[in-house]
């Protein structure tokens, strides 16, 4: 009762130091019974956690772990080599420099001409065998008068060019290092895919263990296409930046394995490379090793792919110089003097149809049939000259000279 004739403004103020009292007191309550967010709280026997354990995210796995690109080149990269190569060239005079008269009216003012220029390349390669053996581009050790290899360590040696061949734009280098040297692992180009991936090691404009990585954008681009038509090759064509100072480097796959060698040929290509598929190279090497060349059996005409629409369009032409079969074949454009080709009766204007019983739609077809067959060989050309059709037998030469 005493409480009720206390002050109005005392009762207010007991009842809010109640309030607070109580409100402290259930705040420790709580505490007690909840678990705290950052400690989970002891189980009972009779309690079933409902907690369910996260795996592992597998691009969190990704992301943590060393990439293959890095596995890749860790596999190969101490057998790629860079290669720098000096040439010396003599330069003609100007007669207009030794002129006694002009030398008189300009004094000795003249400069005196240098009679030598030394041109100095780089480019790629990398270690077949333990003993030295190296891999690289015909172009980039062609007519070379000295030749130097740097390994990845640092060391460099004096490298001899045991062969070259300038048809499939692959040469092959020897270095005295010893017996253990790091070699590039080898693949096999007939299981490249498009889309796989790809990685391009080398030297490109002189940056030392350069990477870069693409896909596999296309396969067997052949070497017409390309544009070097004195080139007998089906390239792998990919995205993975090459440029010159790559040209002898190895293209990789996924698992570090040499698939192809670069081959920096077009400086006008942009976003797009070229690469001679190792299946191609260790054949072409080893014949290196052995002979110092590669014999190439030819024919000795210039072609064309002819389609039936092609054909009629020519015939269609009033101005045209004469009329095609209409048919799928190749059509020879030129025969060369004295080749196979020309001692065989085969003219222009023939549409070469079959070759030993294979039918033959397409220029890059009947190139790569004359590549693969054997020096020497004599071949059933079946041919459509004008309305009739004729089998002459044509014996393939070692191509000299396919300048």
């Amino acid at each position: 009762m005493r409480f009720a004739k206390l002050p109005r403004s005392l009762k207010q103020v007991s009842t809010h130091i109640l309030a607070v009292v109580l409100g402290a007191v259930l705040t420790v309550s709580s505490l007690r019974v909840l678990p705290s967010s950052a400690e989970p709280g002891p189980l009972l026997a009779n309690e079933v956690s409902t907690t369910v354990a996260q795996k592992p995210s597998k691009a969190a796995s990704i992301v943590s772990s060393d990439s293959f690109v890095t596995a890749a080149v860790n596999r190969v990269g101490a057998a790629v080599v860079r290669i720098d190569t000096e040439r010396t060239v003599t330069r003609r005079n100007d007669p207009f420099m030794d002129d006694p008269f002009f030398r008189r009216f300009f004094g000795e003012n003249i400069p005196q001409q240098s009679p030598t220029e030394q041109l100095r390349g780089l480019g790629s390669g990398f270690i077949l065998d333990k003993s030295g053996v190296i891999l690289t581009n015909a172009h980039v050790v062609d007519k070379a008068d000295k030749v130097t290899v740097r390994l990845k360590d640092g060391r460099t040696f004096q490298g001899k060019v045991q062969g070259i061949d300038e048809v499939t734009d692959l040469a092959v280098v020897k270095i005295n290092a010893g017996n253990d040297l790091p070699v590039a692992p080898l693949g096999s180009s007939k299981n490249v895919q498009v889309g796989d991936w790809a990685i391009a090691v080398g030297n490109p404009l002189g940056f030392d263990n350069t990477v870069t990585l693409g896909i596999v954008s296309t396969l067997k681009r052949s070497s017409a296409q390309v544009g070097i038509s004195d080139k007998r090759l089906d390239f792998i064509q990919t995205d993975a930046a090459i440029n010159p100072g790559n040209s002898g480097g190895p293209l990789l796959n996924g698992k570090g394995e040499v698939i192809g060698i670069n081959t920096a040929i077009r400086a006008d290509a942009m976003g797009i490379g070229f690469a001679i598929p190792i299946d191609k190279a260790k054949n072409i090497a080893t014949q290196l090793q052995r002979d110092g060349k590669v014999a190439h059996p030819y024919l000795g005409v210039q072609m064309v792919t002819l389609t039936p629409e092609l054909a009629k369009q020519n015939n269609d032409d009033p101005n045209s110089m004469f009329e095609i079969p209409e048919v799928k074949g190749v059509l020879i454009m030129r025969v060369v003097p004295n080749s196979p080709a020309a001692k065989a009766g085969i003219r222009r204007g023939d549409v070469i149809v079959q070759v030993d019983n294979q039918s033959i739609t397409s220029a890059e077809q009947l190139q790569s049939v004359v590549e693969d067959s054997v020096l020497g060989q004599n071949l059933q050309v079946k041919i459509q000259r004008g309305n009739q059709t004729q089998v002459l037998s044509v014996r393939t030469a070692e191509l000299k000279d396919i300048s």
